[in-house]
């Protein structure tokens, strides 16, 4: 599906919706450049799922978790990784097995490792103006037909 947002807050809605729509285990494999909006999506995402608190991108950590109400939010940023390689040896498998969901910025890093995910593109236009594709989930419910 695609979605056209306004303002980082749209964005944040957005991503909010998307919320009830994943389960444990989930792949959200953000993709966009830089400042294209995936950390305000990914908080958007965060506040859906019951998480308190600020929710920053984890460029230097590489992964921040946050507990939500039903199971933790895993929020990976893959913009220093080489590839899958260096997504294993950080224990990514391990993340998978936790039953959170797993949100990853600069997943295009890793993309043998986002096989079934759920696939956001983030396409900025002018200004605020963000054109976001959605692929992998049925939101149809959430959206209409």
């Amino acid at each position: 599906m695609e979605f056209w947002t306004h303002s980082p807050a749209e964005t944040q809605r957005l991503g909010e919706t998307l919320a009830p729509h994943l389960r444990p285990g989930q792949v959200v494999a953000l993709r966009g450049g830089l400042g294209a909006g995936k950390t305000a999506f990914t908080q958007g995402l965060a506040r859906g799922m019951g998480v308190t608190g600020p929710v920053t991108s984890p460029t230097y950590t590489i992964v921040n978790e946050y507990a939500g109400r039903q199971m933790p939010l895993l929020h990976f940023d893959l913009y220093r990784l080489q590839g899958e390689e260096e997504l294993l040896d950080i224990g990514w498998a391990d993340y998978l097995d936790r039953g959170g969901v797993c949100v990853v910025e600069w997943s295009e890093n890793a993309p043998e490792a986002m096989a079934g995910a759920v696939v956001v593109t983030i396409d900025p236009g002018p200004g605020d103006t963000r054109k976001i594709t959605i692929e992998g989930v049925d939101l149809n419910e959430a959206f209409g037909p």
